[in-house]
């Protein structure tokens, strides 16, 4: 499925088998799971994608092909997962100082290097996890981003035990089974009026839910905003407690509204979170298992992409949309 330009709906075409170059793989894709980064290139909001595109970057398949100067942990067979950080430098500052999130040249599965919404692709071997036995190539899928951003968010909260998350989505559901499992209080804020998704978090394990403009019944200790709603930023900051830290944990997000400095001050912390390291995933998928973290998904055979994303533009999804790619 292919994204010719933005706003406009994906073609399928046929298209040419990839070969894998020096150090990368081709892998025979089994599915890919739709993220809200997906609906963000195709609707335009994120600057300069490669186009045409195969959009996806939360890839589950099986490597059949080894390309020259691959280290020997993978061989021909076996199931990856192929995630949104797809390249990197390796040799600048960011490369150097294990901040290989922020590298400059950085290259991105299914936004400036074609992704998984195709029967095939290749993939820099570097870049790709192995994944745990307990799940299958449906439920692995929504982890590969949703759970590695989420997880990346979660750890960049420190050791808040009052933990409060903002918009309960793929990647919240997904990290407040880790935050729960870790002995945190969780705090949900849903959009106000949404009680059916605040009696799940509750049923889930939140101590408190309540809608985005609510206050919660104690001052947080960190805040992760998933939603890409910028006014939510200084509601979370208005509910910290000193020293707090408020993590927004998008790619994209509108702008952020101005607010009072008191709200800030005692040394209140706003941060972001930009893609994943390798290491995020190496600790992710060691502890997912263990929790075990479980997904919610919906799928969708590949020539319906279009519908996954329009479903999940309206809200309409009852779990992670996980396109299916037919042997």
């Amino acid at each position: 499925m292919v994204l010719n330009k933005p706003r406009q709906l994906l073609q399928l075409r046929d298209v040419p088998k990839p070969r894998p170059a020096k150090r990368q793989l081709l892998v025979r894709i089994a599915t890919c799971a739709v993220c809200r980064t997906d609906l963000h290139v195709v609707d335009g909001e994120l600057p300069d994608p490669k186009l045409p595109l195969i959009p996806g970057h939360q890839i589950v398949g099986h490597i059949e092909e080894i390309g020259d100067m691959v280290n020997s942990k993978f061989k021909v067979g076996d199931r990856i997962g192929i995630p949104w950080l797809g390249w990197t430098d390796g040799e600048c500052a960011y490369c150097r100082s294990n901040r290989e999130n922020l590298c400059d040249q950085a290259r991105f599965t299914g936004y400036t290097i074609d992704g998984g919404y195709a029967e095939f692709t290749v993939a820099d071997a570097q870049f790709c996890f192995h994944l745990p036995d307990r799940y299958n190539d449906v439920d692995v899928a929504p982890l590969l981003c949703a759970g590695l951003i989420g997880y990346r968010s979660y750890r960049k909260a420190g050791d808040a035990r009052r933990l409060g998350i903002y918009g309960f989505g793929n990647a919240a559901h997904l990290i407040a089974q880790v935050a729960l499992y870790e002995g945190r209080d969780l705090f949900v804020f849903t959009r106000p009026g949404d009680t059916a998704t605040q009696k799940a978090a509750k049923k889930l394990g939140a101590v408190w839910a309540g809608g985005s403009a609510e206050m919660p019944p104690e001052k947080l200790d960190a805040a992760i905003i998933f939603a890409s709603v910028g006014p939510l930023v200084p509601m979370a900051l208005h509910a910290l407690a000193k020293g707090g830290v408020v993590v927004c944990g998008g790619i994209h997000m509108s702008d952020i509204p101005s607010f009072p400095y008191a709200d800030l001050w005692e040394e209140r912390v706003i941060t972001s979170v930009a893609n994943l390291t390798r290491r995020d995933g190496e600790e992710f998928f060691e502890i997912a298992p263990r929790v075990p973290v479980k997904t919610k998904t919906e799928t969708f055979p590949l020539e319906k992409a279009n519908t996954a994303l329009e479903k999940f533009r309206a809200g309409e999804l009852s779990g992670t949309a996980v396109l299916t790619i037919a042997e």
